[in-house]
């Protein structure tokens, strides 16, 4: 039997990885910490599971759902985009539910980029910005991201051969996994040569909803001109602590909508509706959990900044995200102290270099742990060193 190149030239997934080594360590009866996965450790605020139990038991969201989200989650979704941001995007054209973001990331691909193609995207990411080009003959070109421009990613260093080959270009602010925010500025020049340039521009907004110290992220889509080139991806999993349940939306662009939904209904068929029915109550309910989630991930963001600096590792204090940045200690990269601290503190950490070649030199530590344990995973770093 043999397998596709592509599967063949896909390096190891990141997450899959950090699963793996939890279980093996799991096995021979090791208390392992794991800060590598951001994954909400809180539950689903009940509100949003009893709506999803009413709507299981309605017997016409048993049957296909929608190609491209019931009409009633779309304009929940165009009108929380108009609440929160005051932005207005049409429910029929410029709205498309997604199976998670992961998914509309990865099948934006499909919709834009042929064999040779290039994607710019950002030196430090979510790693399907790159798989996703493999997966159909593309090419990344990555945009460097440095401490010293606060880790905005620089589009406008990308070489002319590249952008003559070029189709889309990725952002995300608040960043996985740097937590770096972006300007009104940086978004308006990333607009206006998105516009030059003729591509399209993905602002994958996952980390919209948790921010620190009264920071409240922004949308692409509130910039002038951005529904011209750009279509932003909101998502459900950190915002409500779905990431079960694999609910997102697209907004934006109608071309590009409708092309992304194109390539959807020859592949998928559609998210579950009672799960729709679900994030609806998520979006329109109470946003209380919004803001006392902030809170629990602000308090740990403290925990964890004021025990890296008693240890001496350096780590930008983030506005947002559930994430921690963090330098590794002089005399390692990314992968080795990452592999240190696994084997001899029992703690799993994300080496910054497996999110793009702007990552070496980092780790991300994820904030989705509870208190005592984030406290005491530092403290073994601490005897580790």
């Amino acid at each position: 039997m043999r397998t596709a190149d592509r599967i063949a030239n896909l390096p190891p997934y990141l997450f899959a990885e950090i699963d793996r080594k939890k279980e093996a360590k799991q096995a021979q009866g090791i208390d392992v910490i794991s800060l590598g996965i951001g994954d909400p450790d809180m539950p689903t605020p009940n509100n949003i599971v009893e709506a999803m139990q009413k709507a299981t038991e309605n017997p016409k969201n048993h049957q296909y759902p929608s190609y491209f989200g019931a009409k009633r989650y779309r304009d929940a979704c165009s009108e929380w985009m108009k609440g929160r941001f005051d932005v207005d995007v049409d429910a029929d054209t410029e709205v498309l539910a997604l199976i998670g973001s992961k998914e509309g990331i990865a099948h934006v691909f499909l919709a834009f980029v042929d064999p040779g193609d290039y994607t710019l995207v950002p030196g430090c990411g979510y790693p399907v910005y790159h798989t996703g080009g493999i997966l159909c003959g593309g090419q990344t070109w990555w945009m460097p991201m440095t401490e010293e421009n606060d880790f905005l990613a620089d589009f406008e260093s990308t070489p002319p051969e590249v952008l003559a080959k070029a189709k889309m270009m990725f952002l995300s602010y608040p960043n996985n996994p740097t937590s770096a925010i972006a300007t009104p500025e940086y978004f308006d020049k990333a607009i206006a040569f998105a516009k030059k340039h003729d591509l399209l521009l993905i602002h994958d907004n996952a980390y919209s909803e948790i921010g620190f110290d009264g920071y409240r992220p922004p949308s692409l889509l509130e910039r002038p001109g951005a529904k011209d080139v750009a279509i932003e991806l909101f998502s459900c999993s950190k915002a409500y602590n779905m990431t079960g349940w694999r609910i997102a939306f697209a907004a934006g662009n109608p071309a590009a909508i409708k092309a992304l939904g194109t390539v959807k209904s020859n592949i998928d068929s559609g998210a579950f509706t009672a799960v729709q029915d679900a994030a609806i109550e998520a979006l329109t309910g109470p946003q209380d959990i919004v803001f006392e989630m902030s809170d629990v991930y602000q308090r740990r963001r403290d925990i964890v900044m004021e025990a890296l600096g008693n240890i001496g590792i350096e780590a930008r204090v983030p506005k947002g995200t559930i994430y921690v940045w963090a330098k590794v200690p002089e005399g390692y990269d990314s992968a080795a102290f990452a592999t240190k601290v696994l084997e001899e503190a029992n703690v799993i950490v994300a080496p910054g270099n497996a999110y793009g070649p702007s990552g070496e030199g980092y780790i991300r530590i994820s904030l989705a742990t509870p208190d005592d344990r984030l406290e005491e995973a530092i403290e073994r770093i601490k005897n580790t060193l």
